[in-house]
């Protein structure tokens, strides 16, 4: 009677040699990058990380892929248009009112990428002798179209054109989660 009610279940005669992969199922959906609360257009951030880092930048808007596209303007404080990721900058209190700048549609995230390739196609080629890298027509255009709608505003407000020239930078003691940006 007790040999019926507990029912053995035998081991599989045929192993895999290999173990088979289960297929991962991702329940999360693609969605687009929210922006913080703290950045809107015009406001002045601080890079963080990179090449520019401690250098203040106007915010112009917000890629497709979630990055932030941000310039100098380059001839105040030598910052390109760039994009930079949310993780990378400190939002400040200062803004500046572009809403007459009219930024291009065509700086999007193929606009930097072409350039980008570009840069790395010639730094492949191995040539012998070192020369400068000149940058594409368009992507000097496009800065300076962008720079000689910004000037006018941040010349406007008294002191800005010091403030996005200087770096930012931390002393002894100075802690910055005690800081109000």
């Amino acid at each position: 009677v007790k040999a019926a009610a507990a029912k053995v279940t035998k081991p599989p005669r045929f192993y895999a040699p290999e173990d088979v992969p289960k297929p991962v199922y991702k329940k999360n959906t693609v969605r687009p990058t929210k922006l913080r609360s703290s950045i809107a257009p015009g406001t002045v951030l601080i890079l963080l990380a990179g090449r520019f880092k401690g250098k203040r930048v106007v915010f112009l808007k917000q890629l497709e892929s979630g990055l932030l596209l941000v310039s100098g303007p380059f001839t105040v404080n030598g910052v390109p248009l760039r994009r930079v990721a949310q993780s990378y900058v400190i939002a400040t209190s200062t803004k500046i009112d572009i809403s007459k700048v009219s930024v291009d549609a065509g700086l999007n995230d193929a606009f930097f990428k072409a350039a980008d390739k570009k840069a790395s196609k010639e730094f492949f080629e191995g040539d012998a002798e070192v020369t400068k890298k000149e940058l594409p027509a368009e992507v000097k255009a496009a800065q300076k179209k962008v720079d000689d709608q910004l000037m006018p505003l941040v010349e406007k407000v008294k002191d800005l054109k010091g403030y996005l020239a200087t770096r930012f930078t931390l002393s002894k003691g100075v802690y910055p989660h005690t800081l109000k940006f």
